[in-house]
């Protein structure tokens, strides 16, 4: 399955790793690129010598492709960006924050960047400044999430832009690549569905909670202070919210949710801490190899795309 992120990134398949906090480390980063993907390490609230160890480790396990995330916002993120630079991986996703400044550094080390964008202003900004590809993440994704949905970004940010568009938000199977595709993007971005993976380390208690999930089981907390965050519901989240009405102050609000992201997946606390997922979660049945998913998501996305050249051949 050949598109210009095939091209760009040099893998089989056009599906992305999401950049999961304390979730994406080298041993899924690694499985999802042997699988034919690109496997994505995310360094969000990580150190650079981390960092340093999870590339090395990556590059023991797969001779594919794979990436690097940083978040904008994290004070160690110049750090994280010379050890990049000085590995040299394949490609970095940026995000949650401007990524502009970045590009020239990345591009004289020969690595591809890769913003992470919510809006065609910014979408039309980071290709005028040079960027190689980018991600379009609707709010149906787990994690930070903006205000458009992934179909309202793919229907306006996807005829403006010539670089490769990455379409992210609510991918968990193939029907959705081969919606993506049929509406011009390059391919997706998965997170959840490799979440509930084989090789993805996260405690069993948060994949679990992600098998168990129903399609309204997700809450975002944040949203009311433009800090928006979606993770499955449990009594954090609905304690958060609570205070959020109750015009709480924002030392409480952050006292009870800071340490979240790492609780669920590292300690397995799922009441307490927060399970970042995304609202497609009916159809992750199972915890299954990224070689199994990969490959699932490959088949249903071809069998969609023939049914619907029949359907029109039969018309």
């Amino acid at each position: 399955m050949k598109t210009k992120l095939t091209d760009l990134l040099n893998i089989k398949y056009p599906i992305l790793q999401g950049a999961m906090a304390w979730v994406s480390e080298a041993n899924l980063a690694s499985a999802v690129s042997n699988s034919g993907g690109a496997g994505i390490i995310a360094t969000g609230g990580r150190t650079v010598s981390w960092t340093k160890e999870q590339i090395h480790l990556a590059k023991s396990l797969t001779d594919k492709p794979f990436g690097v995330n940083i978040v904008l916002m994290d004070k160690n993120k110049d750090d994280i960006l010379d050890l990049i630079c000085h590995e040299k991986v394949a490609f970095v996703t940026l995000g949650a924050g401007n990524p502009v400044p970045y590009f020239d550094i990345l591009k004289k080390a020969g690595i591809l960047a890769i913003p992470v964008v919510p809006s065609l202003k910014l979408a039309k900004r980071v290709e005028e400044n040079g960027a190689d590809a980018l991600i379009i993440e609707g709010m149906e994704a787990g994690g930070h999430i903006g205000k458009l949905t992934t179909l309202a970004l793919m229907t306006q940010v996807i005829p403006e832009i010539k670089i490769p568009v990455i379409a992210a938000g609510g991918f968990s199977e193939g029907r959705g690549l081969a919606a993506a595709l049929v509406m011009g993007a390059s391919g997706i971005q998965v997170g959840t569905r490799f979440y509930a993976s084989k090789e993805c380390t996260a405690h069993i208690n948060a994949k679990d909670a992600i098998i168990n999930a129903g399609d309204t089981d997700t809450e975002i907390t944040g949203y009311l202070r433009g800090h928006a965050v979606r993770g499955l519901k449990n009594k954090m989240t609905e304690k958060y919210i609570q205070l959020e009405k109750d015009n709480a102050p924002y030392e409480q609000l952050h006292d009870l949710i800071v340490g979240t992201s790492k609780k669920a997946p590292v300690d397995g606390d799922i009441e307490w801490g927060l399970v970042q997922a995304g609202q497609s979660l009916s159809v992750i049945k199972s915890i299954e190899s990224c070689e199994q998913i990969v490959l699932e998501m490959i088949l249903q996305a071809e069998n969609a795309i023939k049914n619907v050249t029949m359907k029109s051949n039969t018309n």
